[in-house]
């Protein structure tokens, strides 16, 4: 594998030389510098490689593969399913489908959507009208595949998003199923946040000789301000309602760990004055996009969701991620917290946390490398202590320590200002998407 270095000087979409009727789609969704992932992944790709990115969430994949998809398919029109885009979740395959058409506005380029959870009848008509472009979750696609739907014989560009994902969900068998139906002769493009060794497995199948782009992969984007709050369990919702009626709060998704106690704190917010509204998988697809539609344009501000919503979705002006619940892994926690701070704009997560949750904090300082922010409010908290930091200079010690502090309650030793990581040795600070 060819691994990419991760400073190359792109100032502009220009520099990619796209097709004029792309470029106007770039303009269109006002994009004006590209992310380190776009600047490394887009030369490879229309170079016509196989690429293997590991970036975490929030750093514009989606445009990294879709651009030099549309360049390709500009360049030797056809119609019909040439491109195929795999992905987790329906929400996220919805968003990448929207920010492709989107770029593709003025080319004539084609899309459609394969999901499950709701009919059939929609996406068969779609594949009538032969798009080039598919974005498909792997369930209802082998199953319109099956039915004669889709013919994927002539798919000369496959892209896997969010592959840690599709392991995390038991996709993989059904991923390896539609690729023994592709032509031996593609392109391939890997898209994931962590690497676990079934992903690992799968790219050494399905990737020839990649160009590999990692960026710290582990670490939350430094545009977010983080922290912990030590609250005992009956005074969540209270502290809840404290943080949203901040003066920096815009709008929140707020996650829990199980379906039905997103949906009754949605609920009781809403009693209690907020515009809330669930997000969980026991909903109907076509009560998540009202919830979606809802939450992005403004007439609900809290999101309450299960970690359905923690992969992928970019919603612009999200000024606060607060984990009611400990997410049960350190990756969990990665994407969750990046719904906020996307696109160089900054963001606050906060996470509550009990005693009994000094496991799974333990777990996700150890996978981060540093210790988070405690902060503990009078009146709310339980003793910051009864989270202990990970140690940073003893690694993985497993004992409790006290909390160091830098003259604020709840400080802790080696936090960078106002709660954001500083970068490794040698690990530069990354921009971000700029917007006009």
């Amino acid at each position: 594998m060819l691994s990419v270095p991760q400073d190359q000087p792109v100032s502009g979409f220009d520099h990619f030389k796209l097709a004029p009727s792309i470029a106007r789609g770039v303009a269109e969704l006002g994009f004006t510098r590209p992310t380190p992932i776009q600047a490394q992944a887009i030369p490879h790709a229309l170079e016509g490689r196989d690429v293997l990115g590991l970036a975490q969430t929030g750093t514009g994949k989606t445009a990294a593969f879709a651009l030099p998809i549309l360049e390709r398919l500009n360049a030797n029109r056809l119609r019909g399913p040439r491109a195929l885009i795999v992905a987790p979740t329906r929400e996220l395959a919805i968003q990448i489908d929207a920010e492709i058409r989107t770029l593709a506005r003025f080319t004539g380029i084609k899309t459609a959507t394969v999901f499950g959870g709701v009919s059939a009848g929609a996406q068969i008509r779609a594949l009538r009208d032969r798009p080039e472009i598919l974005v498909a979750c792997p369930g209802r696609l082998l199953d319109l595949m099956q039915q004669g739907y889709v013919n994927l014989k002539a798919i000369e560009v496959l892209v896997l998003d969010e592959a840690d994902h599709l392991f995390d969900m038991g996709f993989l068998p059904n991923v390896r199923r539609i690729i023994a139906a592709l032509p031996a002769d593609r392109q391939n493009l890997l898209f994931s946040a962590t690497m676990p060794p079934e992903v690992r497995k799968l790219t050494d199948d399905v990737l020839r000789k990649p160009a590999v782009i990692e960026l710290s992969v582990a670490r939350p984007a430094e545009t977010i301000e983080h922290a912990l709050y030590p609250v005992a369990s009956e005074r969540k919702v209270d502290l809840l309602r404290h943080l949203l009626g901040e003066g920096e709060f815009h709008s929140a998704i707020v996650f829990l760990r199980t379906k039905h106690r997103a949906k009754r704190l949605a609920q009781q917010l809403e009693r209690l004055g907020h515009s809330a509204v669930a997000l969980q998988g026991n909903m109907s697809q076509a009560q998540r996009d009202r919830a979606m539609q809802g939450f992005r344009s403004g007439r609900f501000d809290v999101l309450v969701a299960t970690d359905i919503a923690a992969r992928g979705l970019d919603i612009a002006n999200v000024s606060h991620v607060i984990n009611f619940d400990v997410p049960n892994t350190a990756d969990a926690y990665t994407h969750r917290i990046g719904r906020t701070g996307r696109a160089e704009r900054s963001g606050k997560a906060f996470t509550f946390v009990s005693a009994d949750d000094r496991g799974a904090v333990r777990d996700i300082e150890r996978k981060l490398g540093q210790p988070i922010t405690r902060r503990a409010l009078p009146g709310f908290a339980e003793s910051p202590t009864s989270v202990p930091a990970f140690d940073v200079r003893e690694g993985d010690n497993r004992r409790p320590g006290p909390s160091h502090t830098h003259g604020r309650p709840g400080a802790i030793a080696n936090e960078a200002p106002h709660g954001r990581f500083r970068p490794h040795a040698g690990q530069s600070r990354r921009s971000g998407m700029a917007r006009a």
